[in-house]
């Protein structure tokens, strides 16, 4: 008899941590919190030091034909920063690991780092070690970070409270527009390869969807006005999904109101040029980078002006659910539609 076999999609990548998390059990007492966040929290002395890791892999997370290798260096970098700051810290060191298959030469690894020494000095940050290895499935790409926090500082992500304001930086959506209009060009490319990609008007959709940037300018900011998020998370899996990582953990809910959604206005008009609703775009679309976090009532004349923080909603009890509140004032449920690992369609 056949032992039970379980398909990875139908309980999820969420999920599926939930599952590996069930069996973790850390015996040692630096180890302040394992899996359950943007970063690791290890005790060091009088900090803390954060380590996080992601994976990168070809045709998964990105498609060479429309990807400089510069730029994935580069995005290789940043998307890890992002996730230090989303524990309120500082990066200081990386890892890089690459698998390589033989249609990569040497020139090609030398773009590659291009982009990895730019993002490096760009959130001054130590490049000290890696692994390198050949690969039968394209590229595969692991970066670890480390990073550095004082301990009063931490924010964690379950620790939002009630009333608490919902803050997100930046624009939202612009990264995934950004992937539509690379998709269109590349499939009109492979029916006319003689064709010219036509990106002249979409640079800065393109941009964040290639070459994003992580917010440690926010969290320079926040540091100086004195101001430490009661919780945060960055926008990588959607704003909706990442809301919700949020409530889940805090043990609350949330209503946030789409007139405050930011996004630019050419991720309007570039939405409504391929019939897609831009609101869907900002809730759902992901890979955006910006950070989305949660201030106590009496931090809010701190920040109230400025310009690239914008304030979308409340935290509010849990039976309250999480919404999105419409213009027309009707309060719709909110759920998780972004990228799915492990489905069985991708």
């Amino acid at each position: 008899m056949k032992p039970p076999r379980t398909e990875i999609s139908t309980i999820g990548e969420f999920g599926l941590i939930e599952r590996i998390k069930s069996g973790v059990k850390t015996i040692h007492a630096s180890t302040v919190l394992g899996i359950d966040d943007d970063a690791a929290i290890i005790a060091t002395g009088t900090t803390y030091t954060l380590l996080s890791t992601d994976m990168l892999l070809e045709g998964i997370h990105f498609d060479l034909s429309y990807m400089p290798l510069q730029h994935l260096g580069y995005k290789s970098i940043s998307v890890n920063v992002s996730d230090i700051a989303a524990m309120n810290g500082i990066p200081r060191q990386v890892t890089v690991n690459l698998g390589l298959s033989n249609r990569f030469s040497v020139e090609a690894v030398d773009a590659f780092y291009d982009g990895i020494f730019r993002a490096c000095r760009e959130y001054k940050v130590d490049l000290i070690g890696g692994d390198t290895t050949a690969s039968s499935s394209g590229l595969v790409i692991s970066v670890s970070i480390l990073g550095e926090v004082e301990k009063e500082k931490v924010v964690r992500r379950k620790t939002a409270k009630l009333n608490d304001i919902i803050c997100v930086t930046g624009d939202l959506g612009a990264a995934y527009i950004g992937l539509q209009v690379l998709e269109r060009e590349k499939q009109e490319f492979l029916v006319n390869p003689d064709m010219q990609p036509q990106l002249k008007g979409y640079d800065y959709l393109v941009g964040r969807q290639l070459r994003p940037e992580a917010r440690m300018d926010i969290i320079y900011e926040l540091g100086e006005l004195n101001i430490v998020p009661s919780s945060m998370i960055d926008v990588s899996d959607g704003l909706a999904s990442d809301l919700m990582h949020i409530c889940k953990q805090s043990g609350l809910g949330a209503n946030i109101f789409e007139d405050k959604l930011p996004y630019d206005h050419l991720t309007l008009k570039t939405a409504m040029e391929f019939k897609l609703d831009v609101i869907t775009a900002v809730m759902n679309g992901g890979e955006d980078y910006e950070l989305l976090f949660t201030i106590s009532q009496e931090n809010f004349d701190k920040v109230k002006n400025h310009r690239d923080i914008h304030f979308i909603g409340y935290m509010q009890e849990a039976e309250k659910g999480i919404n999105l509140v419409t213009r027309g004032d009707q309060a719709i449920p909110v759920t998780a539609q972004g990228w799915t690992h492990f489905d069985p369609k991708k």
